[in-house]
């Protein structure tokens, strides 16, 4: 018995890396999957519907169900399709995994308008094209102990600023601020939503420049500590049963640590008896919060950040 048995999944970006990792380990742990990836480049060029049929075959020809889709996941049609798609061929739809993503990386200065909306398209657009279908779903069912799922992937780079990806990190912490939106509001028909950042050797992270890596620019799909394969198990907690506790929330996961992360919360204040004086607003905020913010704040991405 698998911990998924029953479970019926659609999972985007799911032809290669983290997104195929999960399809496998979800289909192992007895859940019906349907596979969405367009099979493009890391940039978002191009399309090939392979990787995404391969990952399905192999999934099949293992014993488990799979059905797999090569469409463009940023469109609002190929979301609606997913969602239509398992539950016309596995009669319902359990779990929304939401791990399709591109890289376009420039510093902001040179950042092209057309790499800034790509980035924002694929990610931001992405999720809501199966989200939106998902959630109208499930509130069809009105079932409050549905055990429904949405699994978001957002990313250190926007959670800790990464320098040269504006337009990634800003998508990334879009997926927050969404995830935290349907946890609040999707809860009463039975969905709770967490978002995961990952921390895996991946086509995506094999375009960054050695130079930019974090934890010294391995670059080894295989390497245990880097492996997509360590993503997927976090993800497959939170798909099942017994999760229902868990919602609005963001981990970690990288190598064979999960970590919870905290939320933006208010950590000092500072009041006035009415209408703000600038110098008085001034001496105060440098009283109570330099010494809590002094500088940017803590970030693995320190090390790119010129002194």
């Amino acid at each position: 018995m698998g911990t998924l048995d029953g479970r019926v999944a659609v999972i985007t970006g799911a032809g290669r890396g983290i997104g195929a990792s999960i399809a496998r380990l979800f289909a192992d742990q007895g859940a019906q999957v349907v596979l969405n990836d367009l099979g493009a480049e890391p940039d978002g060029s191009g399309s090939d519907p392979g990787p995404a049929q391969a990952v399905a075959d192999e999934i099949t020809a293992a014993g488990g169900q799979a059905v797999a889709d090569g469409g463009d996941v940023a469109d609002t049609a190929t979301g609606e399709r997913l969602v239509r798609l398992a539950v016309e061929r596995f009669g319902k739809l359990d779990v929304l995994v939401n791990t399709a993503g591109i890289l376009r990386d420039r510093m902001i200065f040179n950042l092209p308008e057309d790499d800034w909306d790509a980035v924002i398209r694929v990610h931001l657009r992405g999720h809501f094209s199966t989200v939106k279908p998902a959630a109208a779903y499930w509130r069809e069912q009105r079932n409050p102990d549905g055990h429904y799922r949405i699994i978001n992937f957002t990313s250190d780079s926007g959670l800790q600023g990464s320098p040269g990806q504006p337009n990634y990190a800003a998508a990334k912490m879009g997926i927050i601020g969404l995830t935290m939106s349907l946890a609040n509001s999707l809860g009463r028909y039975g969905v709770t939503a967490n978002a995961i950042a990952p921390a895996a050797a991946t086509r995506l992270t094999a375009t960054v420049p050695t130079d930019k890596q974090i934890g010294g620019g391995q670059r080894d799909e295989g390497a245990s500590e880097r492996s997509p394969d360590n993503i997927a198990p976090v993800c497959a907690f939170l798909a099942g049963t017994g999760s229902d506790w868990l919602t609005g929330r963001t981990l970690g996961a990288g190598g064979h640590q999960i970590r919870l992360w905290n939320y933006p919360e208010v950590i000092e204040s500072i009041d006035s008896d009415g209408a703000w004086d600038l110098q008085d607003l001034a001496a105060k905020a440098e009283k109570a919060f330099r010494p809590r913010a002094d500088g940017p704040p803590p970030s693995i991405f320190m090390g790119q950040i010129p002194s």
